[in-house]
């Protein structure tokens, strides 16, 4: 049934996959809504809002009735230019100021554009909207936060002789898809790798990385949340771009700490974001050469970058349709989905996936 939930939890939705990409930046985010959206947001779907480190102040705009209704923007507007100038009063200054969109600017059509020219005005910081809605999942708000990010702020090099040779841009990496608040595992393997300067798009904290994007010698996508991005910065600087996920082998790893694979498998179903699902295909692939390896999601499929056996998951009854039709031996998957598994009886490996259930490791509790 569409929209039923008996199961699974409500997946991360997209103005809390922009706020991840906004997060480590240092700005002033004004979440657009009535006040349970930004509670939402730090609260259950950023691990980083716990930490000390470097991050963006997160605020609601806390809209009442009337002003949804009537769509006040200049109360809006004001809200925002006093709220900037009390930081500026204790010392603090943004970079730059993000409107994330929920359903009530939607339902009325707020005016992005002018609410973000009238902002700017307001304030004297450089303004971005990101129009979320509220009503897809966290990969389509983070996409679009690279975009708003990288069209306001990246410049154009001097000349080709800009390029900074031995510097990869990672696109994708928030926590909801590396499963990390840090980076430092992915780091060390693209170190390793010869890499001489990352630029983890979504976990580092300086917007100057999203000014100097051209300069990437190469740009690394590890999440479908970061393939816009790529493309765009591909299109617009001639930066080329590969697919990837380094870390597979070593989440792999961590996910057998407390189990094992079979030593035979047939049939096999990955359930996660579309790069991590094809980079342990292939993992596995070696593993088993001979087994049917299907990838399945509920969040974006990247469909060039997908084999014709891979699912489109879109409601919770298609993951348990899926795998008793399929006849699954191995299901590979994080924890939360095999609470919509009663009846399957294979062998089942937890592979975490923090948008889907709020863990970053399999030893973190459901």
């Amino acid at each position: 049934m569409k929209g039923l939930r008996l199961f699974l939890p409500p997946f991360a939705p997209d103005d809390a996959g922009a706020a991840s990409v906004l997060f480590p930046l240092g700005g002033l985010v004004v979440i657009v809504d009535a006040g349970g959206c930004a509670g939402n947001i730090c609260g259950f779907d950023e691990p980083r809002a716990r930490d000390n480190g470097p991050r963006s102040v997160v605020v609601s705009a806390a809209l009442r009735d009337m002003d949804a209704i009537l769509g006040r923007d200049d109360q809006l507007v004001a809200k925002i230019a006093r709220a900037v100038q009390s930081f500026r009063t204790s010392g603090r200054s943004f970079p730059f100021i993000a409107l994330i969109g929920t359903p009530v600017p939607a339902i009325i059509g707020t005016d992005y554009r002018a609410l973000c020219r009238l902002t700017e005005q307001a304030t004297g910081v450089p303004t971005i909207a990101v129009a979320t809605d509220g009503t897809h999942l966290y990969d389509v708000g983070a996409s679009a936060a690279y975009l708003a990010l990288l069209r306001r702020f990246a410049n154009l090099p001097a000349t080709a002789s800009h390029i900074a040779r031995g510097t990869l841009g990672v696109l994708g990496a928030t926590p909801m898809d590396l499963a990390d608040t840090t980076a430092v595992r992915l780091r060390a393997r693209l170190k390793a790798q010869g890499w001489q300067h990352l630029r983890c798009y979504g976990l580092d904290h300086r917007l100057s990385q999203y000014a100097a994007a051209a300069e990437n010698e190469e740009n690394l996508v590890i999440a479908p949340a970061g393939l816009a991005a790529a493309q765009w910065l591909e299109k617009t600087f001639g930066t080329p771009y590969r697919i990837g996920f380094p870390l597979i082998d070593e989440d792999l790893a961590a996910s057998l700490a407390d189990s094992a694979l079979p030593a035979q498998a047939q049939r096999i179903l990955i359930v996660h974001q579309q790069c991590k699902a094809n980079a342990l295909r292939r993992s596995l692939a070696r593993r088993y050469p001979h087994a049917a390896i299907t990838c399945a999601t509920y969040f974006t499929r990247c469909g060039a970058y997908s084999q014709p056996q891979d699912i489109q998951l879109r409601e919770e009854d298609d993951l348990p349709r899926c795998a008793l039709e399929g006849h699954y031996d191995l299901i590979i998957a994080d924890a939360i989905y095999r609470r919509a598994l009663p009846a399957y009886r294979g062998a089942f490996l937890d592979l975490p996936h923090f948008a889907a259930s709020g863990r970053l490791t399999p030893a973190d509790a459901l």
